[in-house]
């Protein structure tokens, strides 16, 4: 049986709007493996070709296994990124015929690699966009409402791994918001099976279904107002939730915490809110005997519990500083 799947991608004020992809399949029959129907990211910044490879990308990586495959999308840039250019990118190491780096390449590397690791074929097949082509129509619609919900922040930023590579390298980055979940598949803290079963559309695939309620899930639904919540004006204090200093605590450290700590502890998500300010902790790291003069570089989660006034302050009270137990 021949599975054929719609992508697109859009950008809202292309280059470096608000950007969104999509995949859907044609149709939900069929005993083929993949994590749902469609699906569907983006990021608050990008562009309309990151968006557009993203898609793809993510569509072979839905649709292992060996039936037919293929991929329509209204992207020449897509097919020929991924059918005809790559071949000499390849050749020049990845310079283009200007002898620049090529543009978007940890993308197209990553469909490259699905391509030729996939046991089953792939074809792509252009298809004119908004000429009432149903699956065309439905993909252009789910990556254009994500980048509109990234925009208004109601959802988080969700790309692949290589995604947040190209978007980051390239000239759009400023200003990009990285989630806390892409932020340590980044790292190499959390594998891609956990990433895109917590953020997933069509929910976790049956064979990464077990040990999914550790994943780190998808931003939380939005207020009902867009509040901000600032520094207030007077210093916030924290301590570690042990009640510990924090600057004394083992997890509190240099280095990002392990897979393992991140597995081991309940879900923490993006709310869509964001904090900002100055922020003291007590006791400071000078009272420490071993303290060397240098800033200590810490990395946890403020616990919040408080009334948000209407211009966005809230005071912070002596609130938790959380970290991950090594």
């Amino acid at each position: 049986m021949t599975i054929t799947v719609s992508t697109d991608g859009s950008a809202l004020g292309n280059p470096n709007g608000p950007m969104g992809w999509a995949w859907a399949d044609h149709s939900s029959q069929g005993e083929h493996a993949h994590t749902g129907d469609c699906d569907a990211g983006g990021a608050t910044n990008g562009t309309n070709q990151i968006g557009e490879l993203c898609a793809v990308l993510m569509a072979l990586r839905a649709h292992p296994g060996s039936e037919p495959l293929v991929i329509e999308t209204d992207s020449q840039y897509a097919i020929n990124c991924s059918t005809k250019w790559v071949h000499g990118w390849k050749k020049n190491g990845w310079k283009n015929s200007k002898k620049e780096p090529v543009k978007n390449a940890d993308v197209i590397k990553a469909i490259d690699a699905e391509l030729r690791a996939r046991e089953g074929s792939v074809r792509f097949q252009w298809v004119k966009g908004h000429a009432g082509n149903a699956g065309n129509e439905k993909v252009d619609e789910l990556a254009r409402t994500y980048a509109e919900d990234c925009r208004s922040g109601v959802r988080d930023g969700y790309l692949p791994r290589e995604g947040w590579q190209s978007l980051l390298d390239s000239p759009y980055t400023r200003g990009t918001d990285v989630p806390m979940d892409a932020q340590l598949l980044l790292d190499g803290e959390l594998d891609r099976a956990k990433y895109v079963a917590g953020r997933c559309m069509g929910g976790a695939p049956e064979e990464s279904a077990e040990g999914a309620e550790n994943i780190v899930p998808a931003a939380a639904e939005p207020h009902d107002t867009d509040v901000r919540a600032s520094g207030p004006g007077e210093a916030a204090h924290a301590k570690s939730a042990s009640g510990e200093p924090a600057h004394n605590t083992a997890p509190v450290r240099d280095t990002a915490p392990t897979q393992t700590a991140v597995a081991a502890q309940p879900a923490l998500r993006h709310s869509g809110l964001h904090v900002g300010g100055a922020v003291r902790f007590t006791p400071p790291p000078e009272s420490s005997p071993h303290f060397d003069g240098r800033p200590r570089r810490v990395r946890g989660y403020i616990e919040v519990d408080g009334l948000v006034d209407g211009d966005g302050t809230l005071t912070l009270d002596d609130a938790p500083f959380l970290v991950y137990q090594s």
